[in-house]
């Protein structure tokens, strides 16, 4: 399936269906007496969270929504039926946002709660509302107020513990395959993610967290470089940051300076989340380079590990790292 993590809709609530004008015919009261029904009130648009979407891609095709409009009121004070509310299915994670100033109207965290966007108009009042003892014949009725229309955008942020970034080919894939049940596409090629990953980490039966592995950034991301910095909104909802840096890198404390200078370019928050610094592929180094990568003092960035997702090495160790962080207040 395509992933898509952004679309631009247009949705309208039901208008309000409009007030009856009638008359009973009764003996002795005047003109019959006002009988017309009120009208019904328009459908609400509703968004709502399913577990079982994970991409945008539905609002790729179609882009207008619209409730259904209260039916108008009737004879005999009979009340118009209201609209069909709208229900609108959308991944966890979602955000709605105003298209015109980007004002956040919702942002959709929890499954199975209703998130209204638009209210469908009222209902207008039929004549036998308007009846009075100076005015016992009205001949008039109001109009269903009408519903809102406006264009929406939808930002799908993943909702994930962790999230894994790193060089295009620094081993993401592999790693959130081997502590997961994720299968990603793995290859010896730059930009082999092309999508975000999901996977769900085990560290017993009561302790799991979710892990994204985000396509690879390049120097020069936030400027549009490579995948550009398209994918970096789903790592703004994660607690912790794994970066990995191949071990065979010439010089392993550039290229986290050059990672994190391209999180902070997109987002300030992004960096100072707690991190885990990965020295990865070890089982590529000799021995000399083993030892030269283990003596690594990374400033500000207590928590380093080297390890390698093709032998296992320090993997376990990772889990619980990422487990200790993600339940500690300290950094």
């Amino acid at each position: 399936m395509k992933f898509i993590d952004y679309a631009k809709i247009i949705v309208k609530s039901g208008n309000g269906g409009d007030g009856h004008i009638s008359f009973r015919r009764e003996k002795y009261v005047p003109k019959g007496g006002p009988d017309g029904g009120n009208g019904g009130k328009g459908g609400d648009i509703i968004f709502v969270a399913d577990s079982h979407m994970n991409t945008l891609l539905d609002f790729k095709y179609k882009r207008q929504y619209k409730a259904q409009n209260g039916s108008p009121g009737g004879k005999n004070r009979c009340t118009g039926a209201n609209g069909e509310d709208l229900v609108i299915r959308v991944p966890m994670g979602t955000i709605i946002k105003n298209s015109i100033n980007d004002e956040i109207l919702a942002d959709i965290t929890e499954l199975d709660y209703h998130y209204i966007i638009a209210k469908g108009g009222k209902g207008g009042k039929g004549n036998s509302e308007f009846a009075t003892p100076t005015n016992q014949a009205p001949r008039y009725a109001e109009d269903g107020e009408q519903g809102i229309e406006t264009e929406i955008l939808l930002e799908l942020k993943l909702i994930a513990d962790v999230g894994i970034v790193g060089f295009p080919n620094s081993g993401k894939s592999t790693l959130i395959s081997v502590i997961s049940s994720a299968k990603p596409k793995i290859a010896d090629y730059p930009f082999t993610t092309l999508i975000p990953n999901l996977g769900i980490v085990r560290i017993d039966n009561q302790k799991s967290f979710v892990v994204a592995d985000i396509p690879g950034l390049i120097e020069g991301a936030h400027d549009g470089k490579g995948l550009g910095t398209q994918f970096l909104r789903h790592i703004e909802r994660t607690k912790v940051l794994v970066i990995l840096i191949d071990s065979q890198s010439e010089n392993t404390r550039v290229d986290l300076k050059i990672l994190l200078s391209e999180l902070k370019s997109y987002n300030p928050e992004i960096v100072k989340k707690k991190k885990i610094i990965c020295l990865s592929k070890i089982d590529t180094a000799d021995d000399e380079k083993r030892n030269a990568l283990q003596k690594i003092n990374f400033k500000d960035n207590p928590h380093k590990l080297v390890i390698s997702s093709v032998t296992n090495e320090s993997i376990e160790e990772l889990k619980y790292m990422i487990w200790s962080l993600l339940n500690s207040d300290d950094y």
